[in-house]
């Protein structure tokens, strides 16, 4: 599925590795294809962070295929706002959080702690996005049902990933 054009119902997510990789070990990267009205980015300095063969093989089809796009920063504030992020976090971090307030985009990350309150200050709650959230909206487009998006989150807790709920359904009611 290719990147839908960007009218005014679309928004752009920068997507970090923390989320990515997730994707990658689910191999879903269609889940944040198909979401309507999100089209996710790739900083090529998370591109660079991946480096399990068959993950790099997979993202490099899914940004050759159109479901995921590849960015650099090219813009002097942008790559300022980077570098002085470069400081407190990772050059795949930076990236992100940087494109995302620059560019009035979503920030798709699993991060926590020290990252996740720079990202609130700087975005806001509403522009950060999670794993458990684009499944959430996956469940809600349609896309999964709770039942397979249940069976994923089983698999990311193999890879040591966990959500603090039993199960999608337990969301969805709230």
């Amino acid at each position: 599925m290719a990147l839908r054009s960007t009218g005014d119902a679309t928004r752009m997510a920068a997507l970090d590795a923390s989320v990515l990789i997730n994707f990658l070990r689910l191999e879903r990267l269609d889940i944040l294809a198909a979401i309507g009205g999100i089209d996710f980015v790739v900083p090529e300095q998370v591109v660079e962070e991946i480096t399990v063969p068959q993950q790099v093989q997979t993202l490099n089809a899914a940004i050759r295929g159109g479901q995921l796009r590849r960015e650099r920063s090219t813009d002097a504030e942008e790559l300022a706002k980077y570098a002085d992020l470069r400081q407190f976090m990772g050059r795949g971090e930076a990236a992100c959080l940087s494109m995302a307030e620059q560019r009035g985009w979503l920030l798709a990350v699993d991060e926590r702690g020290r990252f996740l309150r720079m990202a609130r200050e700087r975005i806001g709650e509403g522009g950060i996005l999670n794993t458990p959230g684009i499944l959430l909206l996956a469940i809600r487009a349609g896309l999964l049902s709770v039942d397979e998006a249940d069976v994923l989150k089983a698999r990311l807790e193999t890879h040591r990933y966990r959500m603090k709920f039993d199960s999608f359904r337990d969301v969805l009611d709230r």
